[in-house]
């Protein structure tokens, strides 16, 4: 054994040099003066509040995507010692000592710098030339727009970061697919293709427009496969179980995941908590958990509550009434019912609080043993301030008149009876004998002599006049009107009642409940909350100085201003490399015309180029055209406000074409366009300087510096349609 010894241990390993250059000068490109300008950048003051909230721990929702992005961002601020203690309130304000700038940007800044050799790869393992992997490299280097976005607080860096790598991840597993199944580096590849998705969604929903794309190839793929008699039958299933663990089970888990860090670290009770359910509320430290802690959990006959409305938007409201009755007459000349006032009150208060009454006694506290209110059973409801009960008929509600009138009865001694008998039904219940539970159960309540149920209508927006202190309408709604959220109640606060005078009742209402019973949610349950939330919460889109359509970024009829220095005239701006852009919208022209061309010369049997070429034609427009077209055809069918930035995943997939269209271009139409070898490379070597000239020359704008004169910025407005600023001499 010691014969081993004799010899010195060698190691040995094959470096590709050009990979690592450009990894240098992509890491040169994205990192120089990266702390520069030590000012809020555009959207760094959007992100930068959730960096700080995590900082703090504090509960947090962004309706435009999951949290993974949001986590990178807050790991370099946890990374550089950031406290989270900064006022993220204005473009252009000047950074605190305490605020780590380099350390917030790096990690975007090397996503950006790394997807240059990522480009590099994708063309090798595309089966394209050397030659035309370098191209693809310097012209992802050379993108003005890539290396702005990169250089910022920003997620697009990190989303076409992981857009290229699982990109290249799934190249790199089919061509092992040939001849290297199930080895080490296939499986490495296979499950890099799947975690890469899952990040690349997890950062913007715009990943799932490549993953989508990927999971449609891998299945082609996989259907050529089962059309090839040399796999078995256990081989095609081996191969069939492999990718779906590894392109579905593992970026749904992987997905899921992102969620659990997300609510493991952000336990702390925030601004954005009254979106969220009172179940979610209380399982979060501080805020309502402080008020909801030790509360009982089952509703009985005797019980104190107060009723908080699901829907929850545009703001939470809690189920209200006050001595206010409704006026005589309504401005309109319709009467009401001149009953006491039932509204839904969007702030905690006393009014709040209703008892839960049994009709056949008329005790109004929670007898010992307690006896449980269950799904189905009929209840009143008694104001605990008031003590009126809850009551509708056919009256028309002041604002809605095809809904009935609610309002806490007062008996004037005339033909119109109390009608205060409701049925309580659980929308989410188990079975038809579950009990009413604080916070957990979602509850409908069911008028017994109309059939109406009790809803918050003031959700539209509309809210009672000054008679009614501008709170928001609550109505009987007809059953038959269908179900909606406006409908359902959730107990929030609860108490079990020991007083049966009124004075001493008030009292109570006023004291907080000291009994321990947990209500912690389980993490589905707030994922699948928070998931929905995140769906369907909506901010409302304004138009945007710097905002515009899909169609003007194809030619870059826009760009956007995203910092100004307070003095001088240096500026940056989101503006593309023009020649680029240009090249990249003609290169998808030529591909997509000359596939055409292609497609109906091989109908007739004509073949211009051999096979193994016109396989390679294909599959590089699959990824690239296919790439471009997933990430930025979605945008017609959105109704949200468009930036720019949105365009950058489908561009970067544009420039990768145009080396390939090139490589064609000289492999098999030079001779048909009458150029030599020469010819042709000096054309290249001219536009690839041309390209490299309008980078030095938007420079200023990208980096932020050198600061340029006022006809120095005048000279950079190549497009009327850009918005270069200027200051008044």
């Amino acid at each position: 054994m010691l014969g081993c010894l004799k010899k010195p241990v060698v190691v040995t390993a094959e470096i590709n040099m050009n990979l690592v250059a450009l990894t240098v000068m992509g890491l040169i490109s994205r990192l120089w003066g990266l702390s520069y300008p030590r000012a809020v950048v555009f959207d760094e003051v959007y992100y930068g509040q959730f960096v700080s909230l995590y900082m703090k721990r504090i509960f947090f929702v962004d309706d435009s995507g999951p949290p993974f992005g949001h986590m990178l961002l807050a790991l370099g601020g946890y990374l550089g010692g950031f406290d989270g203690n900064f006022l993220w309130n204005r473009i252009g304000a000047e950074y605190s000592m305490n605020v780590p700038v380099w350390s917030l940007r790096l990690l975007p800044a090397l996503a950006g710098a790394l997807c240059v050799p990522l480009a590099y790869q994708i063309l090798v393992e595309l089966q394209f030339s050397h030659c035309a992997a370098h191209g693809a490299a310097l012209l992802i280097l050379l993108e003005n727009s890539l290396i702005t976005q990169s250089r910022f607080m920003l997620l697009e860096s990190i989303l076409i970061f992981f857009i290229l790598l699982a990109v290249l991840s799934y190249l790199k597993f089919y061509n092992l697919q040939r001849h290297s199944s199930f080895s080490g580096s296939w499986w490495f590849w296979l499950l890099l293709t799947g975690v890469a998705c899952s990040c690349a969604v997890g950062v913007k929903y715009m990943g799932l427009f490549t993953y989508m794309l990927l999971l449609a190839i891998a299945g082609l793929h996989f259907w050529h496969m089962i059309g090839d008699q040399n796999f078995s039958n256990v081989s095609l299933m081996c191969h069939f179980l492999a990718r779906g663990l590894a392109l579905i089970i593992i970026p749904m888990a992987m997905y899921l995941s992102f969620f659990y860090v997300h609510l493991t670290l952000l336990y702390r009770s925030g601004p954005h908590d009254q979106i969220m359910t009172s179940a979610f509320q209380a399982s979060l430290e501080g805020g309502l958990a402080r008020i909801t802690q030790g509360q009982p959990l089952e509703v009985a006959y005797g019980s104190q509550i107060t009723l908080r409305n699901v829907l929850g938007k545009p703001m939470q409201c809690w189920l209200h009434s006050h001595t206010n009755t409704y006026p005589i007459r309504y401005e309109n000349g319709r009467g009401s019912s001149h009953q006491q006032q039932v509204t839904c009150y969007p702030f905690k208060d006393v009014n709040n609080w209703w008892i839960v009454k049994d009709p056949g006694m008329q005790q109004l506290v929670v007898s010992n043993p307690p006896r449980p209110v269950r799904h189905g059973h009929i209840v009143q409801l008694v104001h605990g301030i008031t003590t009126r009960y809850l009551n509708t008929h056919d009256v028309a509600a002041p604002l809605s008149p095809h809904s009935q009138e609610v309002s806490c009865y007062i008996d004037y001694n005339i033909s119109m009876p109390a009608q205060n008998l409701w049925r309580v039904e659980i929308v989410n219940r188990e079975s038809d004998t579950d009990v009413w539970k604080t916070i957990l159960s979602e509850v409908r309540f069911v008028h017994v002599n109309t059939s109406a149920v009790l809803k918050a209508s003031g959700f539209s927006g509309a809210s009672l006049p000054e008679w009614g202190c501008l709170q928001l309408e609550v109505v009987g709604e007809k059953l038959s009107k269908g179900y909606h959220q406006s409908m359902v109640w959730n107990v929030e606060e609860h108490r079990y009642g020991k007083s049966q005078e009124q004075k001493e009742r008030e009292v109570e209402l006023h004291s907080p409940t000291q009994m321990d019973i947990s209500k912690n949610l389980s993490f589905m349950a707030k994922f699948t909350e928070l998931q929905w939330k995140i769906l369907t919460l909506k901010n409302e889109d304004t138009e945007h100085k710097y905002s515009s359509s899909a169609l003007d970024w194809i030619t870059m009829d826009t760009n956007i201003a995203y910092w100004l220095h307070p003095t001088s005239g240096a500026q940056i701006h989101l503006l593309g490399n023009i020649v680029t852009w240009a090249s990249a919208n003609s290169a998808a022209l030529v591909y997509m015309c000359l596939s055409l061309w292609y497609l109906i010369r091989r109908r007739r049997k004509i073949y211009d180029i051999p096979e193994d070429a016109w396989q390679l034609w294909v599959s590089a427009g699959g990824i690239c055209v296919g790439g471009w077209a997933v990430n930025y055809l979605p945008f017609f069918l959105m109704e949200k406000t468009l930036f720019l930035y949105h365009y950058l995943p489908a561009l970067t997939f544009q420039i990768l074409l145009i080396p390939i269209v090139l490589q064609h271009l000289s492999d098999h139409l030079c001779r048909y366009l009458v150029l030599t070898d020469s010819m042709f490379s000096a054309l290249i070597v001219a536009w690839f300087s041309s390209v490299y000239l309008v980078y030095r020359t938007f420079s200023p704008v990208t980096y932020g510096e050198p600061s340029l004169s006022v006809t120095e910025l005048k000279d950079l407005r190549w497009k009327d349609s850009w918005n270069i600023l200027l200051r008044k001499q």
